[in-house]
């Protein structure tokens, strides 16, 4: 598949800058792939259209992983930390990074807080470091580029069920879920930490050549037992249906995986799926493709710009039947 393939023009108003005031007020765009119907919903909706369903989610947390710091000399840095190594390493994202120089030390910008300092251990390329972090991380929650707009409530970058620590980004289709609409379905959880290079955009012409990036991941026995004999299973989010694909295909219950999703991919238990709208030229958008078709993905993207859907990760949703 070319990677031009999975462009598609966005009018940049649609650009989702903050959630919906009520999380489960989002809209839904449900696509029934079997009878080929459209309908337009609103979140709270939800369990009506998945009756018979068991609804798998997600249920990392993000780490306030964004440290805003300086070198000795005073310069500014920022350092993004991506995965914990063990024994308070991280792989990090640091910029600047040309000038950076392993053994450095960072401080935070206001010494007089109790804020995380960070040691510069070792360069790994593009920007990558693996880096020492004294205590837990204490910066900023990492909203993505396009949010410009300061957040009134960071917190609304979580979901209501995130439990585990340990994500660079929010698994977004989960953040429409309210506590009440969480009681009122079947569901169970697994766990995948998401690593930025998720939503790095393609970096090859050919998509199958693009190196996705392992993120971590564990499911509990139970949890996997019942996932393994539901009769229908709705996976929120392509994070959810990495993990679940990946153990549908003898993957150990924790570990990494580096399951690429293309269109051409057989699906074993992912038999529905609820996601955000993604941006173009991602891996994301592969998935749903290869999980909705690529010209009835194409063909629904161009309602929901028509519709004026909201878009990305506090934009609205989308549920493929």
């Amino acid at each position: 598949m070319r990677s031009d393939e999975l462009d598609y023009d966005l009018p940049s108003d649609l650009i989702a800058q903050h959630p919906a005031e009520r999380r489960d007020a989002s809209r839904l765009l449900v696509f029934d792939r079997a009878a080929g119907d459209v309908r337009h919903r609103t979140f709270a909706e939800l369990p009506d259209e998945i009756a018979g369903y068991l609804t798998v989610v997600n249920d990392t947390r993000v780490v306030p992983a964004r440290l805003m710091l300086s070198r000795e000399s005073g310069g500014a840095v920022e350092v993004l930390l991506l995965e914990p190594l063990g024994e308070d390493v991280w792989e990090a994202l640091a910029r600047p990074s040309r000038r950076l120089r392993a053994g450095e030390r960072l401080l935070p910008c206001n010494r007089l807080l109790q804020a995380s300092s960070v040691e510069l251990l070792e360069p790994l390329g593009e920007g990558r470091w693996r880096v020492r972090v004294e205590g837990d991380p204490d910066g900023e929650l990492p909203l993505p580029p396009y949010i410009r707009e300061r957040q009134a409530d960071p917190q609304r970058y979580q979901t209501v069920y995130a439990d585990e620590a340990g994500s660079a980004a929010a698994p977004t289709a989960g953040l429409h879920f309210t506590d009440d609409l969480l009681e009122a379905i079947d569901h169970e959880r697994v766990t995948l930490h998401v690593g930025l290079d998720t939503f790095r955009p393609l970096t090859t012409d050919v998509v199958e050549d693009h190196a996705i990036h392992g993120e971590r991941y564990h499911v509990e026995v139970a949890a996997w037992r019942r996932i393994q004999t539901a009769e229908r299973v709705l996976a929120v989010g392509t994070t959810t249906t990495r993990v679940l694909e990946t153990l549908a295909r003898g993957g150990p219950l924790e570990g990494r995986t580096e399951l690429f999703v293309t269109p051409g991919f057989e699906f074993r238990r992912v038999d529905a799926l609820l996601t955000n709208f993604h941006l173009p030229r991602t891996t994301l958008l592969a998935l749903v493709m290869a999980f909705a078709g690529v010209d009835e993905t194409r063909a629904l993207y161009e309602i929901a710009v028509r519709e004026r859907y909201r878009f990305y990760s506090f934009g609205d949703a989308m549920l493929l039947l």
